[in-house]
């Protein structure tokens, strides 16, 4: 219960600092292993990597946002979605099917989860949120901003948080 308090506080505390709308995307990466204090890729934990799963679902859903969920360098970092969004965006869809050991906790978790899973290469994510180190910059749109928040850490991972904006271009004489 801990460990999807501190989820959800975080999720809450980044869609709080940002604007947002329905159907943007939301991509995360999770370390099972350094959640529960180990070394990334060591100590894969399907329990942790689904508490956080839902904990992180949860809130999307009742804000009609979309995830998508990193899978680890093992498949490539690349993400599990719905297929109803991979479909919208016409996202190319990859044959795999991750497991904690390749693809990591977390992305089998979304993958058992989610309604109708698919496995993409690559997505271009709105809002972003990186547990342990994992990555997830590649994902997200230009530009991208980092985002400060109160909570530092999951369970014993450092947490990173980003979201993007328009680009600003035409130099000194455009309005924004």
């Amino acid at each position: 219960m801990v460990l999807k308090n501190e989820v959800q506080e975080t999720i809450n505390q980044i869609l709080d600092s940002i604007d947002y709308k329905s159907g943007d995307i939301f991509v995360v990466g999770c370390s099972s292993s350094e959640v529960i204090g180990d070394k990334i890729g060591t100590s894969s934990s399907e329990e942790v990597g689904e508490e956080i799963f839902l904990s992180i679902k949860e809130i999307l859903d009742s804000k009609q946002i979309f995830m998508a969920s990193q899978c680890c360098e093992h498949l490539n970092r690349a993400l599990v979605v719905e297929r109803e969004l991979a479909e919208k965006k016409d996202l190319e869809i990859v044959s795999v099917i991750p497991q904690p050991k390749a693809g990591g906790s977390f992305a089998t978790a979304a993958y058992k989860h989610l309604k109708d899973p698919v496995v993409v290469e690559f997505i271009q994510a709105n809002i972003g949120l990186d547990i342990g180190d994992t990555f997830i910059g590649m994902h997200l749109k230009h530009v991208c901003v980092p985002l400060r928040i109160e909570r530092k850490t999951i369970g014993k991972a450092h947490i990173t948080q980003a979201y993007s904006r328009p680009k600003l271009i035409g130099g000194e004489r455009a309005r924004y």
